[in-house]
């Protein structure tokens, strides 16, 4: 139970840490902590900002989050968002120890949604315009029916992860068709019935010369947005404003690894500081091992811990401690540099600064850093008739270009507009940029689907299945394959 007096405690460590955090170089956004019930910690992290338009999806990820921490499988410590100034939650039933960690682990969160190039777009009002999308979406409920409304959501959130965020926040939409059967009056620019068929017979429709769209697309939110024929308003609003809220969750998923690695090693430098001889830190260092424990799932990364030992490397290694084969950089002509000495904690902030997860993993992921952290590729193979998980590889370059290639496009597949008016049926033709790993079928079906809700006329997509070249379309009855 969160107590008076736990709160007046709370407050003098907030001040003392934030004063700790200034003097070691951070400069987050000013934040606002709230000690909540944990029942409100799990709402918002199934809905990932507060004030959001309801779905059945969000109280899905809700009820599997909070059974996973009834029954002690996992726990959210804290909530940030990244707006300025930044909002925290701290669950209510922690520990004061742990709501110090949090504090520390929040500031460098901050830090990071403040410096961090790939932020610097972001809209820090975002949780007041996700509330207006939220009303919005209401009233199309009361407008169009729930029902209506929810099915659309349903298809919409099918494809909301299909944006490109180097698009152009707005397009000219296409022009609505004139019918051959009127001519315009251009004296008065209107429209006149040709009844008695004075200018002679219709002119045979020209064959089409361009493309549509003329480069192929891979937002295809903004496509659709666009370019749907048969959408409402209001499906392109809930179009738009969906495709508005993926690219403010954007720069978190492009920095998932380095955020919570700098944010991680932040609450370490802050308590160590803070808590220096008090009998807490013993109770610190049990939850920092915790948060930073390897994952014991094969195949898998526990991001804190990858991207708290990198971090902490690259200042180990800018600060002159070397090994023998890590003497010296080479710049990008494979030139010999001299390595700089005593600039580790600088250079942690300079690449938090700068990079993404790709980039910080090609560039500061090392040889020895990928045996250290036991770091392998994996598979599923069949062994005494049960499928069961097996070493592939422990190079350290494959096991790097494996977790690099497992976020680029952050883990989406890459789906690219070709023809939004295939063989001039207004069919949508879709085209998978194919990179080793073939498509669910049974799941790509159902995504078909959903894109024939929002289109309206038959959907294809074009992709490798078993080395082979296949098309999967859907015609808005059965969905089908054909070899291309």
């Amino acid at each position: 139970m969160f107590t008076d007096a736990d709160k007046v405690e709370l407050e003098r460590s907030i001040e003392e840490i934030w004063g700790i955090a200034l003097e070691l170089g951070y400069d987050p956004y000013p934040i606002n902590f709230e000690v909540v019930p944990v029942h409100i910690i799990y709402e918002l992290g199934s809905y990932s900002l507060p004030a959001r338009f309801s779905h059945w999806t969000f109280g899905r990820d809700y009820h599997r989050q909070k059974t996973s921490y009834e029954y002690g499988m996992s726990k959210i410590y804290e909530i940030v968002f990244n707006t300025d100034p930044c909002q925290a939650f701290l669950m209510d039933s922690n520990s004061m120890t742990s709501h110090k960690l949090i504090v520390a682990h929040v500031i460098g969160h901050c830090h990071f949604f403040k410096h961090n190039d790939y932020f610097a777009h972001t809209d820090r009002q975002m949780v007041e315009k996700v509330r207006l999308h939220r009303d919005r979406i209401a009233h199309y409920e009361q407008e169009f029916g729930w029902r209506e409304v929810e099915e659309f959501l349903d298809a919409v959130m099918c494809v909301e992860e299909h944006f490109d965020p180097s698009s152009p926040s707005t397009r000219t939409h296409i022009p609505a068709p004139v019918s051959r059967t009127k001519a315009t009056d251009t004296k008065t620019g209107g429209e006149y019935e040709d009844l008695w068929n004075l200018l002679g017979p219709p002119e045979a429709p020209k064959p089409r010369t361009r493309k549509f769209p003329e480069e192929p697309e891979k937002d295809l939110l903004m496509f659709l947005a666009n370019h749907g024929r048969d959408l409402e308003p209001w499906q392109r609003d809930i179009l738009s404003m969906v495709r508005e809220e993926m690219l403010y969750f954007l720069p978190q998923m492009r920095t998932k690894i380095m955020n919570e690695g700098f944010a991680s090693l932040a609450h370490e430098r802050i308590l160590e500081r803070y808590l220096d001889k008090s009998e807490e830190i013993w109770e610190f260092r049990k939850l920092h091992s915790g948060v930073l424990s390897p994952s014991p799932m094969p195949g898998q990364i526990n991001p804190y811990y990858v991207g708290f030992q990198i971090l902490k490397d690259i200042e180990r290694r800018w600060n002159g401690n070397l090994h023998a084969d890590d003497e010296r950089e080479t710049d990008w002509l494979g030139r010999a540099q001299p390595r700089p000495v005593g600039e580790g904690w600088k250079k942690i902030f300079e690449v938090c600064n700068e990079e993404s997860d790709v980039s910080f993993l090609r560039k500061y992921l090392t040889p020895e850093l990928v045996e250290r952290l036991d770091l392998y590729t994996y598979k599923k193979e069949e062994i005494n008739g049960q499928e069961a998980w097996v070493v592939q590889s422990t190079d350290w370059e494959q096991v790097r270009d494996s977790m690099v290639d497992g976020m680029t496009n952050f883990g989406v597949p890459i789906i690219r507009v070709e023809d939004g008016d295939w063989q001039r049926r207004g069919e949508l033709y879709l085209k998978h940029a194919h990179d080793g790993k073939d498509l669910d079928t049974e799941y790509t079906e159902r995504v078909l689907r959903a894109i024939h809700l929002l289109w309206g006329r038959p959907v294809h997509l074009e992709t490798i299945l078993g080395e082979q070249g296949t098309r999967l379309s859907y015609d808005g009855e059965k969905n089908s394959q054909d070899p291309v």
